[in-house]
């Protein structure tokens, strides 16, 4: 039956019921015969306004489109955007310039004074100038070489293509600054105080009036996210299978990380965007690759492609490697000069990244998870000293200071001794010397508390493996920690070294997991209406790709029946399937989610509500107080915590309502455009779960004093309440900051819960769930069950079982070998 929307559509006048639809490919006789009113009903057709305003309707190419949309808007406009660009060429020009008049216009000899000019005695003076050491032009040219030559024209040629595509560039965002001037109506001087959620609001909106996409009337925040994330949730879930497989084992040197971004660039060439890529028109894998027959065939051409592309960077790699050398060295030596230290400083790693990023993340959002967890894995890092370097820097960085500190009063004294030869170049060797021994001093207040610190950083990351908890004080989760939170000067020299390994790692070894890639894109590849085929993991489907061992005990139960089993190989690790869907509800909090998603959500809220009204029992098993006692304790996180799970606990007067509304955005000013999800905060979590679920008791406990310390429930059981774990309420709370504090307890709760599976699954006298695939012995007694690939170590003796969980006194011994 016809449909009269809102919109500009409408339908055919004198229309029956009778329509079954218009062949397009008609001839016109035929054509006019079908549009007539006695033969077809429930036509419509789209009216076009005559309007002057730009129309956005039936988009070519969403993708393109929407990552433009989203880059826009981080860059914070079109001005920020074109010097952007006009700097990167100008920038690219310099280096090439300035590159080969060092090689060729300067007279070295003379400036190293090896060489007297000709007319310095005419001058009556000893003093070189720089007119005396910059060459003429016409000697210029003859210390050109045809090496240069050729280096300079294939420059000059990537510095001109750059030119076309730089103009390309802002040719089409030319247009992107008009759809946001006049379809979503935000000027570029707002774009720095609208939040992504804001305009993504705004886009849907434009959706429903100009349908951009034609085959869906209405678009869905889910749907934006996958056409900008498309490519990035396919890399995210390869890496977590091990498909793509990034660990290597070296002799002597264990297992390493190699990650670079010339290694991503070469593997998103072949994978997604380039000629050979499986994907057509960005939005559709070839049917080829969705037949089981074609397997083999497709693997052989896809590990050709390899082997080529191998071939082609070891061709190219003197080049590359040139401008690398180049690029790193104008681009660091003004900050090492600046600060000697800054090699010394950490950074997550490219690899590290990938590994903590969700599915259906926008970067904006994993760095701003990443920033809030640098403090405490830096002080994780630097808790971490060898007892031999400590000794041994005490000493060089002494000998290395009396030295530096004599040549500095002698200059000070008299400047001619700056003159003497070598005199300034040991004043710098020995500054940063000096400043490289201080990284390996420790710092003498520094407390030793590395399970509180890397409870800290799982707050905010939220993923760490399963062999970390209670062993953070080893010295192999340290080497393991270190590949996602690594030396500057490692990520440096890994960026150096790219243009040789990566070709190796081509040829040598993705080459023969070509078959693998063939097999994950059939297997985890589904179609969705009006988006294309997207990872199937970025579906974030609880029912297909969840994890028993990730679910509250609600949903475990129904996942536990053997008519609901998966198949082998279906779900992620680490939790990412569930860690997503939360991240996703809390940072889109209009999103309207399916039907078993909302399941597994009102499951975790229910369950932290049942451990909510258990809390004052005590038991060492209920995961919300470990979620809570790892949040209230400690600086840093611990703080913020604690002053904004105030009002949600004991925040409530006698009417019920919070003091203090969640909904106000009063305070916000500026870079809102990095904002993690909305500024009025989430919606629902964990934290509305606990509000909901002690309005009462919140009335009552008003007047308790709830300023004191976290208490050990060991210690002194009896004083333990919900709002003892709490601190005193701040006002002036900015909603948005609820967001990753949801985030974060929300992420230690499902952990404990985790946690609270994998000890059941150890010791039960019935498995968990058939893919412990293990029947369970009587008795009681512990045995081993693979879960993740890994297995537990089976206790001897009479050891009874322990349950892990998270003290507010530190427990860990001093540093040993795993």
């Amino acid at each position: 039956m016809a449909q009269n929307f809102q919109t500009t559509y409408q339908p055919l006048a004198g229309a029956n019921d009778d329509s079954v639809g218009v062949s397009i490919g008609q001839e016109d006789g035929d054509r006019d015969d079908d549009l007539s009113p006695d033969t077809h009903s429930s036509m419509v057709f789209h009216t076009v306004p005559k309007s002057s305003k730009p129309r956005w309707n039936h988009m070519e190419n969403l993708d393109s489109f929407f990552q433009q949309v989203y880059r826009y808007h981080q860059v914070h406009g079109m001005l920020c955007m074109v010097l952007q660009h006009v700097f990167e060429l100008g920038q690219f020009a310099f280096v090439m310039f300035f590159t080969v008049f060092l090689l060729t216009c300067v007279d070295y000899d003379i400036l190293f004074r090896n060489k007297i000019p000709e007319d310095l005695y005419l001058k009556n003076t000893t003093k070189i100038t720089l007119h005396d050491v910059v060459r003429s032009h016409d000697e210029c040219m003859e210390h050109y070489t045809w090496s240069l030559i050729i280096l300079t024209l294939l420059a000059a040629a990537f510095w001109v293509g750059r030119v076309f595509h730089s103009g390309y560039k802002l040719f089409r965002f030319w247009e992107i600054k008009l759809f946001f001037n006049s379809a979503l109506c935000i000027p570029d001087r707002d774009l720095g105080n609208i939040t992504w959620e804001e305009v993504e609001q705004r886009v849907m909106e434009v959706q429903i009036e100009q349908r951009m996409c034609i085959h869906k009337e209405v678009l869905t925040e889910l749907d934006i996210y996958h056409r900008i994330l498309r490519f990035d949730n396919y890399f995210i879930a390869m890496v977590n299978k091990d498909v793509i497989p990034l660990k290597f084992e070296l002799p002597f040197l264990g297992e390493m990380v190699f990650f670079t971004r010339g290694l991503r660039f070469n593997i998103e060439i072949l994978l997604f965007w380039g000629p050979w890529a499986p994907f057509r028109r960005f939005y559709h894998l070839d049917d080829e690759y969705k037949r089981l027959e074609n397997r083999h065939h497709l693997a052989e051409d896809l590990s050709r492609q390899f082997l080529y592309i191998g071939i082609a960077n070891l061709i190219l790699f003197p080049f590359v490697l040139l401008f690398q050398i180049l690029y790193t060295f104008f681009h660091y030596a003004e900050l090492i000069k600046r600060e000697p230290g800054a090699l010394g400083s950490r950074r997550w790693s490219d690899y590290g990244e990938l590994y903590l990023r969700h599915f259906n993340e926008l970067e904006h959002e994993l760095k701003a998870r990443l920033n809030r967890g640098y403090k405490a894995a830096s002080q994780y890092m630097n808790i971490f000293s060898s007892p031999v370097m400590t000794v041994i820097t005490r000493h060089v960085s002494v000998i290395c200071g009396s030295v530096l500190v004599v040549l500095l009063l002698l200059s000070v004294y008299d400047e001619d001794v700056l003159q003497v030869e070598h005199v300034l170049t040991i004043i710098t060797v020995l500054g940063a010397v000096i400043a490289s021994c201080r990284a390996f001093i420790p710092d003498e207040n520094l407390v030793f508390c590395p399970e509180m610190l890397m409870r800290r950083i799982l707050a905010e990351v939220h993923y760490l493996p399963d062999h970390w908890r209670e062993k953070a004080h080893t010295s192999r989760v340290r080497k393991e920690f270190s590949q996602l939170f690594q030396y500057r000067a490692i990520h440096i020299l890994e960026e150096l070294v790219s243009p040789i390994v990566t070709p190796l790692i081509l040829i040598l070894k993705l080459r023969f997991k070509a078959l693998d890639i063939v097999d994950f894109f059939r297997n985890f590849t589904v179609e969705v209406v009006g988006v294309g085929d997207v990872c199937s993991f970025a579906q974030m489907d609880i029912r297909k790709h969840g994890s028993p061992t990730w679910q509250p005990d609600i949903i475990s139960d129904d996942l536990g029946d053997p008519s609901n089993a998966q198949k082998p190989g279906m779900t992620v690790d680490g939790g990412k399937t569930e860690l997503s869907l939360l991240h996703f509800t809390m940072t889109n909090p209009k999103w309207k989610p399916p039907q078993e998603s909302s399941a597994f959500i009102n499951a975790l809220r229910t369950q932290a509500q049942r451990d909510m009204n258990n809390l004052t029992t005590l038991r060492e098993e209920n995961a919300l107080f470990s979620s809570l006692n790892s949040l209230s304790y400690g600086g840093g996180l611990g703080l913020a915590t604690t002053s904004m799970l105030q009002p949600w606990l004991v925040g409530c007067q006698a009417t019920g309502q919070l003091q203090q509304s969640t909904r106000s955005a009063q305070g916000v000013r500026g870079r809102m455009s990095r904002v993690e999800g909305s500024r009025y905060g989430p919606n629902e979590g964990i934290l509305s779960s606990i509000r909901q679920s002690h309005i009462g008791d919140a009335i009552g406990s008003s007047s308790v004093n709830t300023s004191g310390p976290v208490v050990d429930p060991v210690l002194a059981p009896s004083t333990l309440s919900p709002a003892s774990l709490m601190g005193r309420s701040v006002a002036g709370l900015l909603p948005q900051d609820l967001t990753a504090v949801d985030m974060s307890l929300s992420t230690l709760f499902l952990h404990e819960l985790h946690q609270r599976h994998r000890a059941r699954s150890a010791y039960t006298d019935h498995p968990q769930h058939p893919l412990s695939g293990l029947p369970g012995p009587s008795g009681g007694v512990f045995h081993s069950v693979a879960l993740h690939g890994q297995h537990l170590p089976a206790p001897s003796g009479s050891e009874t079982p322990s349950v892990s969980f998270q003290r507010a006194q530190e427990k860990t011994p001093l540093l040993r070998d795993s």
